[in-house]
């Protein structure tokens, strides 16, 4: 039987998913249906103000309209899959299925990382360098800045998807998850997984904690210049521009982190799952909403878009 087992490639995987109760299933859909839908939506929205609204035409909301697309392609790698699998009542997906949905994901979350850490850094020049704002954040630096994000994730994401499929996978072929995530593929080896395991641990460091440095070094130097403001009004506002990155990076990093950042030991899948479901879905879903809600800019341009239609 060992033998039997040992000889046998895997050539799909069987998705637990988020819940093994048939009864709990149509409340899943419709929970991750509109949470998608809302996702998919919400960002169309933020992308298409921005590019209609000439005040809008800054580094800050190209960035944001970087994120923006980043979450709807984020988004779309897992939840459509997992919802097409709940109508078809099909839990499985295939070895190359599972490799590409591997990819994109883990690309498009090491992109979301270091975006967040450009997006401090822009906030940084603009609040503590606004005399010079233009000249360093011109258009050349901010298209390079967002190419050196999407590619260095890409190739991050690279080396780590060759070195997960490069282990042997002999069986079982069950996933205790609701799409194909690298620690929970690993869990399926047939071999010893340490080193690859250790080298995620490295890039997670690096893509994760690498951009957090820069995130906290740039708001400790913006705290630093806002306390030196002697107006009121002036700190304010500073600090208004700020505080939609800060939500979105505090969502998103709080979560990421714990699952990447903690040694493999103390992983729990079962609290797993519910954490992934967070930096996956429901920052994403809810990036629009702390942009729109809180930032005035983009609540004006809103505005004046809908009086626009009416009209």
């Amino acid at each position: 039987m060992d033998s039997m087992k040992t000889n046998f490639t895997v050539t799909e995987f069987v998705f637990l998913g988020l819940s093994s109760q048939p009864k709990m299933q149509p409340i899943v859909f419709v929970m991750f249906l509109f949470f998608y839908l809302l996702t998919v939506s919400g960002n169309i929205i933020i992308i298409t103000i921005i590019q209609i609204e000439p005040r809008l035409q800054t580094p800050m909301y190209f960035f944001l309209t970087n994120l923006s697309f980043l979450d709807i392609c984020y988004t779309s790698t897992n939840v459509p899959q997992m919802l097409s699998n709940m109508v078809r009542k099909k839990n499985t997906i295939s070895f190359s299925g599972c490799a590409t949905q591997m990819y994109f994901s883990l690309s498009f979350g090491m992109i979301e990382c270091v975006l967040l850490g450009v997006m401090a850094y822009d906030r940084y020049v603009a609040i503590c360098h606004p005399l010079h704002y233009t000249v360093i954040m011109d258009r050349n630096t901010c298209v390079q800045l967002a190419v050196m994000s999407w590619s260095s994730s890409f190739l991050s994401s690279m080396v780590i998807n060759v070195l997960t499929l490069s282990l042997p996978y002999c069986g079982p072929n069950t996933l205790n998850h609701f799409f194909c995530e690298v620690l929970s593929v690993l869990k399926l080896a047939c071999t010893d997984t340490s080193l690859t395991e250790f080298v995620v641990f490295i890039f997670s460091i690096i893509i994760v904690f690498i951009p957090f440095l820069l995130i906290v070094v740039s708001y400790a130097r913006i705290l630093q210049s806002v306390l030196r403001m002697r107006s009121a009004s002036g700190r304010y506002k500073a600090l208004s521009t700020c505080a939609s990155h800060l939500t979105v990076v505090a969502l998103f990093y709080g979560t990421a982190s714990f699952m990447y950042m903690r040694p493999p030991s103390k992983s729990s899948w079962a609290g797993g799952k519910i954490i992934t479901v967070f930096y996956t879905v429901v920052t994403p879903m809810l990036n629009p909403l702390i942009y729109s809600l809180r930032n005035q800019d983009v609540k004006g341009a809103l505005r004046r878009a809908i009086m626009k239609q009416r009209t």
